[in-house]
């Protein structure tokens, strides 16, 4: 876009991103100080316009555009300002930290890590989010070897204020692993954010999302048979409850991944919580719906893609909705169908292995490292036999129908 174009201030990233080069170098303000510069071949920085102690303007430069974002660049000159404010020269501040490794370099380097390492996408995904949103914006401005336990303590308190408690564990865990890298590359000599966990806030009692037990499924099975929620979401809730899959595992499911032919969905390691490959018996019935989605989204990557430019595939609040809307707000949910599908075939008599295979949960201990069968083959019947016995729970079974289904269970 033409600087012409500009609205509003502070620019947005969306606007830095977009502002097109002139003849000559340009710059425009931000805010209180600050300006963005765009030079004539395309490259793009900021500048911080100051005060010094002689009563003197001065520049400063501020670091490369998109490295340092509008949200970094705002608080670095902010800080910087208020060093002005006071009687700091900035100029002898800056030269004093050129040479000092920064938080913003390690976490890099720590992330690239992870990511070299083949850690699950969804891992990965989180880290940069938090990294970007909370963690960057408060430390990564500034030197290895001036942030202190406070420093962390306030970025670990910013999560219990919000109640995320989980995440505030991890962040915890990843501040500590950044600075333990540094560490022992040379940049810093002590890991600030080693002992937080003394100090964090006690979490709430785990909750267990809302699921049904048997009892209650024919209604809610009858209420979503009769869902008027678009057809496509309605289906991939029931594939949902007819695999016990995880909703995000759903939500990210790719036609190639799908064998239809088979009756086999393969979801690679990287994907997966426990960061191995996970194969997914695909019962009758979900190789019906998803006959009928492939006429619908067959030509693209995702199975169940979002709507509009801005998801690229459905969101994670789409499938509750569908739940709330016939009835079971707050009494059951996308991921709770994996309690009632655990509950119901331990209930029955399902071997205990065969469903936390299906499940794709990690044995702890010993147990977990030795055991790595899939059970397969015993899932498949297994897993079909649920999707038989939750269609004749919504189609109200007799005695004697449950006596069959009865026999049919493989300890």
């Amino acid at each position: 876009m033409k600087r012409s174009q500009i609205k509003r201030r502070p620019l947005a990233d969306t606007v830095l991103a977009s502002l097109e080069p002139e003849e000559k170098d340009y710059q425009e303000k931000d805010s209180n100080g600050l300006y963005f510069r765009v030079r004539a071949n395309g490259s793009k920085s900021w500048n911080l316009r100051y005060k010094r102690p002689d009563g003197k303007w001065a520049w400063h430069g501020m670091g490369a555009f998109p490295s340092v974002s509008g949200k970094l660049a705002r608080k670095k000159a902010q800080d910087l300002l208020d060093l002005a404010a006071d009687g700091h020269d900035i100029k002898g501040y800056a030269d004093r930290m050129q040479d000092k490794p920064l938080f913003s370099e390690a976490a890099e380097n720590w992330y690239q890590r992870k990511l070299d390492a083949g850690r699950a996408y969804g891992t990965t995904r989180q880290m940069r989010l938090y990294l970007d949103k909370d963690i960057l914006p408060a430390l990564g401005h500034l030197p290895l070897d001036e942030i202190t336990r406070r420093h962390c303590a306030d970025v670990q308190a910013t999560f219990e204020k919000r109640d995320a408690h989980i995440i505030s564990g991890k962040v915890r865990s990843w501040l500590s692993q950044i600075f333990s890298l540094a560490v022992a590359q040379g940049k810093c000599e002590v890991n600030p954010a080693s002992e937080l966990r003394h100090i964090a806030a006690e979490p709430p009692k785990a909750k267990h999302y809302p699921h049904l037990l048997e009892p209650e499924l024919p209604d809610f099975l009858c209420a979503l048979r009769q869902s008027k929620s678009r057809g496509i979401v309605v289906k991939a809730v029931w594939i949902i409850l007819y695999t016990a899959s995880r909703p995000g595992m759903v939500r990210h499911m790719e036609w190639p991944e799908v064998d239809l032919d088979s009756g086999v969905w393969t979801i690679a390691a990287e994907k997966m919580k426990a960061r191995r490959d996970h194969l997914v018996p695909l019962p009758r019935q979900v190789i019906k719906l998803l006959n009928e989605v492939h006429e619908v989204t067959g030509r693209q990557r995702w199975v169940f893609p979002g709507q509009g430019a801005v998801n690229t595939i459905m969101s994670d609040a789409t499938f509750n909705k569908v739940i709330k809307l016939v009835g079971y707000k707050d009494r059951m949910v996308g991921h709770g169908s994996r309690h009632t599908a655990s509950t119901l075939l331990r209930e029955h008599g399902w071997n205990k292995d065969y469903v936390e295979a299906q499940l794709a949960h990690k044995e702890a201990g010993l147990a977990g490292v030795y055991n790595q069968a899939a059970y397969y083959a015993q899932r498949q019947v297994m897993m079909q036999w649920y999707a038989d016995y939750l269609d004749a729970l919504a189609d109200g079974m007799s005695d004697e129908s449950k006596q069959s289904f009865r026999d049919q269970v493989m300890a």
